[in-house]
């Protein structure tokens, strides 16, 4: 079966960060073994790193979060959208859904699905919960 291709939202990164061993570090490490192919574009970067630039992640050792976003841009492939956005009230997270939108993407991983429609043209809004349950039944259907 084809790789899920999949876009994450900042804060599924940084909660993958704060909590390796929850669902959010287990869609990381799905992408950094190559299961997902994840995609970014240079707005995402960005966002990812200026989150954690934020005091209240200052807790969070600054080694974990390098090694983790060096990993996530050595594993993702970056598009670059052609399209602008404005279907959220949000409008940062319209970067996400141009991103999703280049990339064609099958999921866009988010913890906070309100700030997002349900589906995006061929993009379904997913949180991680629901996500690993795709990719668990997924991995059942290919055995």
């Amino acid at each position: 079966m084809k790789k899920l291709r999949i876009v994450l939202d900042t804060n599924v990164v940084v909660s993958a960060a704060i909590k390796p061993d929850g669902l959010e570090g287990l869609i990381v490490e799905l992408v950094i073994s190559r299961e997902l192919a994840l995609f970014v574009s240079a707005e995402l970067i960005a966002e990812y790193e200026m989150v954690f630039g934020r005091p209240k992640f200052a807790r969070i050792n600054p080694a974990r979060i390098g090694r983790l976003l060096h990993l996530l841009k050595d594993q993702a492939t970056m598009v670059t959208p052609g399209d602008i956005v404005t279907e959220s009230k949000d409008e940062p997270d319209n970067r996400f859904l141009e991103c999703a939108e280049e990339a064609d993407a099958d999921y866009l991983v988010t913890g906070d699905k309100r700030h997002f429609p349900k589906n995006w043209k061929s993009t379904r809004i997913v949180n991680s919960r629901e996500f690993i349950q795709v990719v668990q039944e997924q991995a059942a259907l290919e055995k």
